[in-house]
């Protein structure tokens, strides 16, 4: 990493334990309990990590997934620039000390673009000076190296609970409205029971309701980057959906991928729209 060395880690990125670090890095204290596992009906929320460090991102990654959140690592501030332009996320885990672009300057243009996602900057700077301009420059929160992983995963759930109460857009097409706030899905009023990835898939395509998703886009709203993916998911998902919203709600272009149609169409026993 370009503010501090990894040394005092495991050797072995693969058998990191998230929750006894210690070391240059993460406290050595008692780790706080691992929140249960959301219920299958409620949404995981998808975390962007930006750290460089091999050793110290594989760790922060590996304890954000045993929290049951969907966590992408990026390693650079330029990746990490693409990521936030092109993906939807709940929140940001953002170093500041990156290769290719500053983390600051990666914030800077995440702000500007009047973007209010939540980002807590994750540090080695560690003076006042560098709190003042990460928080000024937009960052929710500001945590130094080294730190406590439950700390880390506590100030993430703050931070989410607060964009949840702030107030956001409903997302609406064709009589299906979205409250991103309460996770609420309603088809002409009555309320839709979908699961964690059928509202991650359908979030997606309200949110880019003038665009055609190609799959890979789709795929990566229902899994975090390097998660296997089975090659029939979308699918699976868009039939599940059109049997629940209309078999016109969803329309199949061929050879590109998928995109809402004008109207959400009768409620379907095979889930495909008509041809």
């Amino acid at each position: 990493m370009t503010e501090s060395s990894s040394q005092g880690l495991a050797a072995d990125p693969g058998n990191i334990d998230p929750m006894s670090f210690s070391g240059e890095y993460l406290a050595e204290r008692p780790p706080m309990a691992v929140p249960a596992k959301q219920n299958e009906e409620a949404k995981q929320l998808r975390i962007l990590l930006v750290e460089d460090d091999a050793l110290l991102g594989d760790g922060i990654r590996a304890g954000l997934k045993l929290a049951d959140y969907a966590a992408d690592w990026v390693r650079d501030g330029e990746t990490a620039r693409l990521a936030l332009a092109d993906h939807d996320y709940d929140a940001c885990v953002l170093d500041l000390g990156l290769p290719k672009k500053d983390g600051l300057a990666v914030l800077k243009e995440l702000r500007a673009r009047g973007s209010t996602l939540p980002v807590l900057i994750l540090t080695a700077r560690d003076t006042h000076a560098d709190k003042i301009g990460g928080l000024d420059a937009g960052a929710d929160d500001y945590l130094t190296k080294p730190f406590d992983l439950g700390e880390l995963q506590a100030r993430l759930r703050a931070l989410i609970r607060r964009a949840a109460g702030a107030a956001t857009p409903t997302l609406e097409h064709a009589g299906v409205r979205l409250d991103p706030a309460s996770k609420r899905v309603t088809r002409d009023g009555q309320p839709v029971t979908l699961s964690a990835r059928e509202y991650a898939l359908l979030r997606d395509l309200l949110t880019h309701k003038s665009q055609l998703r190609t799959r890979a886009q789709l795929e990566d709203s229902l899994y975090a980057w390097g998660a296997e993916v089975e090659s029939n998911t979308v699918e699976v998902y868009i039939h599940h959906l059109r049997k629940k919203l209309g078999s016109e709600f969803i329309r199949t272009v061929r050879g590109f991928g998928y995109q809402l149609g004008e109207k959400a169409g009768r409620e379907t026993d095979d889930g495909e729209a008509p041809g």
